[in-house]
């Protein structure tokens, strides 16, 4: 058990681990579009239906985050986060899941469903504005997974309708690609 968690303090997630680094490197010299990238351990999760700082900030050892956003509505985020343990990254999944159950409003609602075939256990979280009871125009697909100690985030927010299954095409293929080599990193 020490030696696991000797192993998680001291592995760092490599400059251009994440799927996007790349993209994010370049120089783009449109004024609607911007990356941020960091490397900075208390980072804000990613999919956070509360926004709240401290949701799934316990055990952390490592956080690389990536965010893409485009004016006037879209954005996506990338991110990877290490916890001392796989109990503490699956503690971390069920206080999404509970965020999910808790936060939210009448003109904005969310919704997890669990998602098979993707690494321990995985979320797909849909936050989706709502008018007179009805999907309106906006909102946020996430899927987050647990593999071993590591947690991987993808969101996409943007002009969503009524939510569906293929709002989570692009998210699902970069878990999956994600998945591949989080192992190199993480404690699986």
């Amino acid at each position: 058990m020490i030696s696991v968690l000797l192993l998680a303090a001291t592995v760092a997630i490599p400059n251009n681990f994440l799927l996007y680094e790349k993209a994010a490197a370049k120089k783009d010299d449109n004024p609607e579009t911007s990356w941020s990238a960091s490397s900075k351990k208390a980072a804000r999760l990613v999919v956070n239906p509360c926004q709240k700082a401290a949701l799934g900030q316990k055990g952390r050892t490592q956080a690389r985050t990536l965010v893409y956003t485009a004016v006037p509505d879209y954005a996506k985020s990338e991110q990877v986060i290490l916890y001392s343990s796989a109990a503490a990254a699956g503690k971390v999944l069920r206080d999404v899941e509970a965020a999910v159950r808790s936060c939210g409003t009448k003109g904005y609602r969310y919704s997890a469903n669990v998602t098979a075939g993707l690494g321990d256990r995985a979320l797909s979280v849909t936050g989706q504005a709502y008018q007179d009871g009805k999907p309106a125009v906006g909102g946020d697909r996430g899927i987050v997974t647990r593999r071993g100690n590591a947690l991987i985030l993808y969101m996409v927010s943007g002009e969503w309708g009524k939510p569906a299954t293929s709002d989570f095409k692009q998210q699902t293929k970069d878990t999956k690609t994600m998945l591949a080599k989080i192992c190199t990193i993480a404690d699986c």
